[in-house]
Order: structure tokens, then sequence, then C-alpha cells
């Protein structure tokens, strides 16, 4: 199951012939389709830079393995479960893993793309919102993303496998000297941040009461993420407070703005009463 995500290459690809489809949906027709093909065009061309990044921040082999250790070590002396242990409770289960290794290639980019498009055609007042999180969040792990850190299935010493080269299901490609770049960018998670975002968007946009299901989509992504040995638990609590940094950023940029609007809406009120004022006097 070798590709089942997409190289920075055909990312980008696809995200320019998504903008040029804007372009022309644009000159031809009004509607959603225009703007909805730009903002699919732009998740890839992030999704593209998120891939191109991978590949970019290989260092140093060594020094991201020795990070990668050091992460394990810290956690377990810190007290959180070792991951190795879960991932041997799920290896004796060829249908688990092959599942999970399914889930991590396919839907962390699936499931984001469709709860924007839901966004933006259901609730379009909410879009911004919802689109600025995922811009933020994922420039900020990527830029973090430039001091490479290995994956826990690198660290076969350590009691790890790699679950997905061993069942065919690899969505790494093209190794160098027996090693993808882009497999070293494992600090932080974008995928937890990804899915713990669409989870919010969900629950915060929706007002059906099974909006609490996409719950669902964080727990099972955390848990593949651990059981195929692609990611520390630390990877998935540094994209969390990532996305948490996000949320207060715009909150706070939210407030200045209603600061600024009622200043300036005394001002027009105070403005007009004085012109009123004067306009009595002259009378």
């Amino acid at each position: 199951m070798q590709n089942l995500t997409l190289t920075w290459q055909s990312a980008g690809g696809a995200a320019a012939a998504l903008y040029g489809g804007s372009y022309a949906a644009a000159r031809w027709r009004r509607g959603p389709l225009p703007a909805l093909l730009r903002e699919a065009g732009t998740l890839l061309a992030l999704f593209a830079l998120w891939q191109l990044v991978g590949k970019l921040s290989l260092m140093s082999t060594e020094h991201a393995l020795d990070r990668a250790s050091w992460i394990h070590r810290a956690e377990l002396v810190v007290g959180l479960p070792d991951e190795a242990d879960w991932q041997a409770a799920v290896t004796p289960y060829p249908v688990l893993v092959r599942a999970a290794n399914y889930y991590y290639a396919a839907m962390h980019f699936t499931v984001m793309l469709a709860v924007l498009a839901w966004v933006y055609l259901r609730h379009r007042a909410r879009y911004a919102w919802v689109r600025t999180t995922v811009v933020i969040t994922t420039a900020v792990c990527l830029l973090v993303q430039f001091i490479p850190v290995a994956p826990p299935r690198m660290l076969p010493q350590d009691g790890f496998v790699d679950v997905a080269a061993e069942y065919g299901q690899s969505v790494y490609g093209g190794a160098v000297g027996g090693v993808v770049p882009a497999q070293l960018s494992a600090m932080p998670s974008v995928h937890v941040a990804w899915c713990v975002l669409a989870a919010v968007a969900v629950i915060k946009v929706s007002p059906s009461p099974l909006r609490w299901l996409m719950v669902l989509h964080p727990v099972v992504t955390v848990a593949v993420v651990v059981v195929t040995a692609n990611h520390f638990w630390a990877d998935g609590l540094v994209a969390v407070a990532i996305l948490l940094l996000s949320y207060a950023a715009q909150a706070g940029f939210a407030r200045r703005q209603a600061r600024r609007a009622a200043v300036r809406a005394a001002a027009g009120r105070a403005a007009g009463a004085s012109t009123a004022e004067r306009a009595d006097t002259r009378g």
C-alpha cells in the first residue's frame, strides 16, 4: 500500500491545478465553486510545504535518533506509558495493525479536507476561524520540524517495530542511504494537531448533538500514531500546545479588534453629538 499519502510534488501540482481551476471557474460562473477550489488549493499547498520541510530538515540522522531516544527516556522518567508496550499489545493482531497503518496514511488529510469543505459550504461565517487555525498551527509545526527528530519506529533497540514497513504499507519511498528525510519530522505531530483541530471545529460549529462523535477521530488518531510507532506522546502534546496557542492568538486579536471598533464607534458618536450641539447653538 505504498504512497497512500501525497508527495510534496503531487500535492503542489494538485494545489496549482486547483488554483487554476478556481481562476477559470471565477471567469465562467458565480457561486461557491471558485472559492471552494481556492481553499482546497490552499490546504494542498500547506500539505506540500509540510512534506517539503520534512525533506529539508535532514541535518543529521544521528542527532535525530539521539533526540528521539532522549524524548523516550524523558517520557519514562515523568511516568508516561511506554509506547512500545502499547504497540506490543496490538502487533499480535494483523487486522488491527493493517487498519492502524491505513488510518494513519489515509484519514489525516481526508478528514481535514472534509471538515473544511463542510464548514465552508454549511457554516461560512465560521470558516475563516477554522482556516486561520489550520494555517497558523501548521506553520508553527513546520518551523519546529526544521529540527530533525526521528519517529519511535526508527528505534528498534527500544522495542519499537516499523509495522508499516513490515506489512508493506509504508507511505515513505525513495530513501537516500536508507533514511527518508521526511521521516525525521516527527516532532511535533501534525497528525495530532489536525485531528484535534477538526474535532474542535465540528463541535464548536455544528448544532447537532451527534457532533460529539467527532471526538472519536482524535482518540483513534492518537492511538494509531502510537501503536504504529510514528509518534511519541510528547509529539502530540507539543502539537496540541501549538494548537491552543493558535486559538489564544486569534482570541486576543479578536478582542483587540472589538476594542478598536468600540473606540471608533464611541468617537463617531461623540463627533456626531458635537456636530449636533454646534448646529443647535447656531440655530
